[in-house]
């Protein structure tokens, strides 16, 4: 459906062009949303409907063209994603028309979806696994052999939403392939409704650039002050990595240092918690470093809710 403008234009001129007015009027009126309005407002009469004439016809085809959305990549109206809105408002003795633009629901959602995805930073992690839609009954029917790992991933979310920023986090130990990322990241998207920013961290990947962040002190500073102040963050596949002890002891322990008793870390592993703490005690550097090992363990030990997750490998499927 063409503008009005642009159907004016294309009018004849002269009396032809009165009488394509009648008749562009009787048509818009006849308009059964058009009738509809009017009925909502018998306070209008015919001359004041010609007067607005242009508002009356983008209403009706604005409303018609949300009846009949495409979606919102496809939007027909004038302003993407919004429609025309009208009103009859009294002003002194008189009664006039206004118009205005309101966002449609499906603009609503994508802008409230957004905000929810900005809340959220990863490193390394596949942007995939935090922009798929989320179902909490589909996470617990997919694998039912995880299926007392997922309410406990649910419960946790459930009290932090009544509760606050809880202080323990998660530790999440399983075999490969099990969904233990996808778990954290559906955690992280719940709880972003609710306001929490996080960030998701895949521990090989980022460990081998912060050997190239050495020489960029700004950057390494910027990246380690939000991962300490990120109100939920996840260390992805730790145990993993190729561990030197500077990345240990400078800055995952300056990490978890700042966030203990202060803002919950989670972890996903394919080792349990004494098997970590064996691999944080040796580098390949200095060797069997057990204090060190052990020190950096408290920080972490003490601070989750250990769950472990079974079920299928879901990799390559």
């Amino acid at each position: 459906m063409e503008s009005l403008g642009n159907l004016i234009k294309q009018w004849p001129a002269g009396k032809n062009a009165l009488q394509e007015a009648g008749r562009l009027m009787q048509e818009v009126l006849a308009d059964p949303i058009v009738q509809q309005f009017w009925a909502e407002h018998p306070e209008l009469d015919r001359d004041m409907l010609r007067v607005n004439l242009n508002r009356i016809y983008q209403y009706a085809k604005e409303q018609r063209n949300c009846a009949n959305c495409p979606g919102l990549d496809n939007c027909p109206n004038d302003f993407e994603g919004h429609y025309t809105i009208l009103s009859c408002e009294q002003i002194g003795e008189d009664i006039q028309l206004q118009d205005r633009k309101a966002a449609c629901h499906k603009l609503i959602a994508r802008q409230s979806e957004n905000q929810i995805r900005s809340r959220v930073r990863s490193f390394y992690v596949d942007e995939r696994a935090l922009l798929q839609g989320y179902s909490a009954d589909e996470i617990l029917t997919n694998d039912l052999k995880r299926s007392k790992a997922v309410m406990q991933v649910l419960q946790y979310i459930d009290r932090t939403k009544e509760q606050g920023l809880q202080t323990k986090g998660i530790y999440l130990a399983g075999s490969f392939g099990t969904g233990k990322t996808f778990l954290m990241c559906y955690m992280l998207h719940e709880l972003a409704k609710s306001g929490y920013t996080g960030a998701i961290v895949y521990m090989p990947e980022f460990v081998e650039d912060l050997k190239a962040l050495m020489h960029e002190p700004g950057k390494l500073k910027e990246t380690v002050e939000l991962m300490k102040e990120t109100d939920l963050l996840v260390f992805d596949d730790i145990g993993a990595e190729n561990l030197n002890p500077w990345v240990r002891d400078h800055v995952m322990g300056a990490i978890l240092n700042y966030r203990m008793n202060r803002k919950p870390t989670f972890y996903t592993s394919n080792y349990n918690l004494d098997m970590l703490e064996r691999h944080f005690s040796f580098t390949n550097k200095d060797g069997d470093e057990l204090h060190k090992g052990q020190r950096l363990m408290d920080r972490v030990r003490h601070y989750v809710e250990v769950v472990h997750v079974t079920g299928h490998n879901k990799r390559g499927r």
